[in-house]
């Protein structure tokens, strides 16, 4: 096995992505849905003994993307008081999940819905394919229909998509190419003043709506609405057009809402457009529009996109699935899909299945999206095999822009104990998550700062550094702001030897701290004045700060990550592993 596959093969145990063969992890968190920052949770379903007499228990796990819709949903079902055959009333519950957290937490026993609605039907065949290989027989022998659909495209200042012709003119993925790799970037538009093109996308590796949005890209590149193959992935004008892409992305990340998150906070200077959910586009737009510099629009790939349609599936086949709740199910579908349901799915920033359906606020281009788009005009791409998926992200590994990573992590004798075994041991096991063709360097603080190990590449320290790290202890006082001022200052230098060389890479500083700067020098102002940039910079040195405990310098952490494009990230002993999991997924 090629050391790509075997890359791919590692992210996806770890992130509960879509290709695994036999083998998953049960990992919760929300690396997957890209949608919401909950996590998948255990089950949270009524206890059914707790159930009155004559009531069936009908419980739901559904993807995060549709919460606002099923909940109106099933609250109304509830109280209408629906009852099956046999006369017993059907008391339906829903748990929010994310897709892969939850298929691996039915697999293994930890989540016993009688429906499971993941966010695209290639969940429901990796479900399938692994319970039939443990019981000779598939979870769900029953189709499972699509309930709405929930497109993905782009995300784009207003101003910047009606430049490029929105809503009217057709924007590509080639159009995306094309103006990333356009020497006088915005200049090409009649904008020079906007610099050069800046794009964001949630990494494959990860997050769903970066394994769609990135198989949508070969489509595109491709010229393909349907029999996509791992060829045409790895095909020379595909690989050609991906790196192009990759060089002007300055922003991954495990979740679709935090890259508008981050739109939002450092507005249209930082990044200019982000491959996202239509409905994250449209709920920023209502919820969070007094903050933006700009509305958003959304933009339909002209080449086609992949329209995720949330299936419905009754599990059939579970042994904790009774007759009676099948039935249940049944009638909760048939009132899911009737016309009613999909017209409330609208005001909930979804579409309905059935495009007669007519469309209103807020799926209109008020609020940033085109309601005369139909997936008759913008083709339904199907869901990816395991074999393109596998490809999608081998080529998007060899393509992006590679990482210099400087982790600063803190050894004061606040952290003794459990804190500082369980910090090492995450540190170590994020250090080996790292592609070989990243540089890394360690910096540990305590009285002093300390650089352990210079950055080089991943492959040269990797054995030799995590070994290291597990051997830390705590002790004396914490020296936060001096290293801040030494991780800046050392990406810095990295980043200006790079630049001389022609290289273009992503710079990002992971802080874990669990208290408050106790040593002075430099001051909080003097290492936010001459430490770290006014204002983010998309191509800046980010900080990803961890706020280990209820001690740490949540304020000052908080603003460290804002000025730098960063993101902070709390953790506790025993959320670490899953907080390190995150930033993997951010570079």
């Amino acid at each position: 096995m090629n050391r790509t596959r075997t890359i791919f093969f590692v992210i996806v145990g770890l992130a509960l992505l879509l290709v695994c063969g036999a083998i998953f992890f049960s990992m919760a968190g929300n690396l997957l849905n890209g949608t919401n920052s909950s996590e998948t949770p255990a089950s949270s379903f009524s206890d059914p003994s707790s159930v009155p007499s004559g009531t069936v228990l009908l419980t739901i796990a559904s993807s995060n993307t549709k919460k606002d819709w099923l909940d109106l949903v099933v609250e109304q079902f509830n109280a209408e008081e629906h009852k099956t055959a046999a006369g017993n009333a059907i008391q339906a519950e829903v748990t929010h999940v994310t897709s892969g957290g939850s298929m691996n937490a039915i697999l293994d026993g930890e989540l016993q819905p009688v429906v499971w609605s993941p966010g695209d039907q290639s969940w429901v065949e990796q479900g399938n394919a692994n319970w039939k290989q443990r019981t000779n027989q598939p979870l769900i022998s029953q189709e499972c229909p699509a309930t709405i659909y929930a497109p993905l495209g782009f995300a784009m200042w207003r101003p910047m998509a009606e430049a490029m012709g929105w809503p009217d003119t057709p924007i590509g993925w080639d159009t995306m190419v094309e103006l990333g790799s356009n020497p006088e970037g915005w200049a090409a538009y009649g904008h020079p003043e906007w610099g050069q093109f800046r794009f964001g996308h949630t990494h494959p590796g990860y997050a769903n709506s970066g394994l769609l949005s990135m198989t949508a890209f070969v489509y595109g590149v491709a010229g393909k609405t349907e029999g996509l193959t791992a060829a045409d992935a790895y095909s020379p004008k595909v690989e050609e057009a991906m790196r192009n892409l990759e060089q002007v992305t300055a922003k991954y990340g495990s979740q679709a809402p935090a890259l508008l998150e981050l739109m939002t906070l450092q507005g249209p200077s930082y990044l200019h457009a982000a491959a996202v959910p239509e409905a994250n586009v449209l709920q920023y737009n209502i919820q969070r529009g007094d903050e933006l510099r700009f509305p958003l629009a959304f933009i339909f790939p002209s080449g086609g996109t992949i329209w995720a349609d949330h299936p419905y599936c009754i599990l059939d086949n579970a042994e904790w699935v009774t007759d009676e709740q099948q039935e249940a199910a049944a009638i909760f579908r048939d009132y899911l899909l009737s016309a009613e349901q999909q017209k409330l799915a609208i005001d909930n920033f979804l579409r309905p299945l059935d495009s007669n359906i007519p469309l209103h606020a807020p799926l209109d281009l008020g609020t940033g999206t085109d309601p005369r788009v139909t997936t008759e005009q913008i083709p339904a791409l199907p869901s990816p095999s395991a074999e393109v998926s596998e490809a999608v992200v081998d080529l998007f590994l060899s393509t992006k822009r590679k990482a210099t990573v400087i982790v600063a992590l803190d050894v004061s004798g606040s952290m003794e104990g459990d804190k500082i075994r369980t910090a090492t041991q995450s540190t170590a096991d994020f250090l080996k998550r790292l592609y070989p063709d990243d540089q890394v360097a360690l910096i540990t603080f305590n009285d002093e700062v300390k650089i352990l190990s210079q950055p080089d590449e991943v492959r040269n320290v990797v054995e030799n550094l995590s070994s290291r790290v597990i051997t830390l202890i705590a002790d004396g006082g914490t020296s936060l702001h001096g290293a801040v001022c030494e991780a800046t200052q050392l990406a810095d230098q990295m980043k200006e030897e790079d630049q001389a060389a022609g290289e273009n890479r992503l710079y990002g500083i992971v802080l874990l701290s669990d208290g408050m700067d106790t040593e002075g020098s430099p001051s909080e102002g003097k290492m936010f004045a001459t430490c770290l940039p006014s204002q983010a910079e998309a191509d800046g040195v980010k900080v990803f700060p961890i706020a280990f405990g209820e001690d740490a310098d949540q304020s000052v952490l908080q603003r460290i990550a804002n000025v730098t494009g960063g993101r902070l990230f709390k953790a506790t002993p025993d959320s670490i592993d899953k907080i390190y999991l995150r930033i993997s997924a951010e570079q």
